[in-house]
């Protein structure tokens, strides 16, 4: 068999960071290599040509689902047409709903991987960049009433609680309590 071209090597290495990002966010970054790889079409053996350790790719896969979340807070701000506070709340709405609740693998990195990132699911740059998401994801939630870790907090904690609940009234009841707490006036 021979080489792949260098365009084909870096679609594939986005291919499978792409994937990871998917899997880790549904199922933690106990995932193993060999599952990334058959779930992005490729064999065990070429993760090692593109990736040092599986530490590396969780490195990476944490970079890329935070650089991806700042995408679509951009995002969102261009399509509230530059109104920060429209964009806040389309994302609050979006963050505490039923569907973001039940799709993981495509919803927000802070939640779905804290308690991976905690456990040293990474190394040390996952770690760095975890806080460093966190800490952006605060400040698109600033706002002249609250603090944006403060308001990140509440909509971490209703995520993972109604994701911990789901199937009992309690889940939705979490997700419009905080919905509340965040949307409504004092």
């Amino acid at each position: 068999m021979g080489r792949v071209s260098q365009a084909q090597a870096e679609e594939n290495r986005r291919r499978v960071v792409e994937t990871a990002s998917r899997l880790f966010r549904e199922r933690g970054t106990q995932v193993s290599v060999a599952d990334v790889m058959a779930a992005a079409g490729l064999t065990h053996g070429a993760f090692y040509k593109q990736f040092a350790s599986k530490e590396a790719l969780v490195d990476e896969v944490t970079a890329y689902a935070f650089a991806e979340l700042a995408q679509r807070h951009s995002a969102g701000v261009d399509r509230s047409d530059g109104q920060r506070a429209a964009a806040q709340q389309s994302l609050i709405d979006t963050y505490l709903s039923v569907e973001h609740r039940d799709d993981p693998a495509d919803g927000c990195p802070v939640a779905a991987l804290a308690t991976d990132i905690a456990r040293d699911g990474g190394g040390d740059d996952a770690r760095r960049v975890y806080a460093e998401g966190v800490a952006e994801f605060a400040d698109f939630l600033d706002g002249p009433d609250q603090d944006g870790i403060l308001r990140l907090c509440t909509l971490f904690g209703a995520l993972v609680l109604s994701r911990a609940t789901k199937g009992f009234p309690l889940s939705e009841d979490i997700l419009a309590a905080a919905h509340a707490a965040l949307t409504e006036p004092r």
